[in-house]
């Protein structure tokens, strides 16, 4: 067969599929099949110095032993020449470490071969691997059938990067099509407390990811809000300070960061990381692992990735914060409402029943409707001490006069003979102080309610880097278990849920007859110039 017509035949072969390994066992029988020869092999290396077993014919049984072992285990000097760049064309290779292997050691039989020809396979200078071709009983190749191969082996080379480059386009387009999923579902979230963790639970396993972490960026912290790994997701809130450069990569580099990663199973040396940005302003990352024989996520994917979520925390920050706006202004309209209307009308009623009680008291035979008027007017100012505690509830109105002096105004219309104690000067940021009034509003309702006092005190110490709000009252406490808690713990399990969403930590401090302490603390960020 002439030398045109073969490589015509081989170049057909190459064209019939696009699956690298089909490809290669056609091409080798095919090839056998128009140069007469008997036996051959392929092996593909890949970015590092390894390479993998994947195309033969007619292999001897000295080397097709335990599913071709001899052929899988082990290097040999072709594979070492072809990836230092000492093997660039078709050579004979009078040496056969495999094959002097299965004679030294009696693998069997290698039905007369004792040498074969090497072909590295090379196209645009990238190194695919290389072909080998044997004959029992011939010891050289011709330069004829060297050239030929050579021939054969850019035919080979070129088919091999185009069916790679075909298959790096459907492994993107495949990741396109994941990432629209991802897109699509995550726009429909506005919850920005379920936001991480289900962000994290859609894109792990559209992307058979082995671990993914979200974190988010509030205000001079990180918090690591959610985990994914095969067995599910799962929410944290685990808080990082960052680094004085704002460096991102830096932050997560912290042995404390690092620490929490690995005991979730997250390997750090084999981690991506995307940072979350809005302009040129970072909100957040996502880091994760895949999966250990999973293709590679593009760059282009994983930076769209970031682009789609760092948009969804944005719109679902944006959205909270709406919320908390319409939440706000529903409050002081409710607060209004009640104010001018209700509480007037109450009061008016408890000032009508006064009057009334006074006329009655000069008439005969009046202790019946006196008892009455009398329990009228004291019901009437119980509710409009209630309908008070009530709007206070609804709109701590002075917070801007900060918040022990709020709480001391709420505990008096609560009935309560409020001390205040302040240490340090500095601002408090606005969420801490929100947090601050809803749990010192708590413990206040708590003394009003269950310490049978009517005296408490509140104490706040602004440090440094540090705010400390306390409650204390001398009244009957209770008794505190191990683990903070007590029989009647859904209030104090709100309020210390509160200081732990906002990064603080609140303890109780109580025995019978010896009163309680409430003390929440709250880490804040230096202010210039301290």
């Amino acid at each position: 067969m002439s030398r045109v017509h073969t490589l015509k035949v081989i170049a057909e072969t190459l064209n019939q599929s696009n699956n690298v390994r089909e490809m290669l066992q056609s091409v080798m029988e095919k090839l056998l099949e128009v140069t007469g020869l008997s036996t051959g092999w392929i092996f593909l290396t890949d970015e590092e110095p390894i390479y993998a077993f994947v195309a033969d014919v007619n292999l001897p049984p000295a080397l097709a032993w335990g599913d071709k072992k001899p052929m899988c285990q082990g290097s040999c000097w072709c594979l070492d020449k072809v990836w230092d760049g000492r093997l660039q064309k078709a050579v004979n290779i009078i040496n056969c470490k495999r094959i002097e292997d299965a004679i030294e050691y009696d693998w069997g039989d290698t039905k007369g071969i004792t040498h074969h020809a090497t072909v590295p396979l090379i196209a645009g200078g990238e190194k695919f691997g290389l072909l080998n071709v044997a004959e029992p009983g011939k010891n050289e190749f011709t330069e004829d059938e060297l050239d030929l191969l050579q021939s054969i082996s850019f035919q080979i080379g070129t088919a091999i990067k185009r069916t790679k480059l075909y298959e790096a386009q459907q492994t993107k387009a495949d990741q396109y099509t994941k990432l629209d999923e991802i897109s699509r579902s995550i726009w429909k979230m506005n919850d920005i407390h379920h936001l991480p963790q289900n962000t994290v639970d859609v894109i792990g396993k559209l992307f058979s990811l082995e671990t993914l972490a979200f974190f988010i960026k509030e205000d001079d912290v990180l918090t690591l809000r959610s985990i994914f790994s095969p067995g599910g997701s799962k929410k944290t809130h685990k808080r990082y300070p960052i680094e004085h450069s704002g460096d991102l990569q830096k932050t997560l580099e912290q042995q404390m960061v690092k620490s929490d990663l690995q005991q979730a199973g997250l390997d750090i040396e084999r981690s991506f990381v995307v940072p979350l940005l809005i302009g040129e302003e970072w909100i957040g990352c996502l880091v994760g692992v895949q999966e250990k024989n999973s293709s590679a996520i593009e760059r282009e994917v994983l930076k769209a990735l970031g682009d789609h979520v760092s948009l969804v925390l944005e719109k679902a920050r944006l959205f909270e914060r709406s919320r908390e706006l319409a939440l706000i202004e529903e409050r002081n309209r409710l607060a209004r409402d009640l104010h001018d209307s209700v509480n007037q009308k109450l009061f008016s009623l408890s000032l009508t029943a006064r009057g009334l009680r006074e006329y009655v008291k000069q008439l005969q035979d009046s202790e019946t409707i006196l008892e009455s008027l009398t329990e009228m007017q004291s019901l009437s100012q119980e509710v409009v001490g209630e309908m008070r505690s009530m709007i206070w509830q609804l709109r701590p109105v002075g917070l801007e006069e900060g918040v022990i002096v709020t709480l001391k105004k709420y505990g008096q219309s609560l009935g309560l003979d409020v001390t205040e104690y302040i240490e340090g000067v500095g601002n408090i940021p606005r969420l801490v102080e929100e947090t601050m009034w809803r749990i010192g509003q708590e413990a206040l309702n708590n003394v009003h309610k269950h310490a049978r006092v009517n005296e408490v005190r509140l104490y706040l110490y602004r440090k440094t880097d540090e705010v400390i709000m306390k409650v204390v009252d001398d009244g009957i406490g209770f008794p505190v278990l191990e683990n903070g808690e007590h029989n009647w713990s859904f209030g104090l399990s709100s309020m210390r849920e509160r200081a732990e969403i906002m990064g603080g930590k609140m303890d109780i401090h109580s025995q019978p007859g010896k009163g309680t302490t409430i003390e929440v603390k709250f880490k804040i960020e230096k202010e210039r110039g301290s």
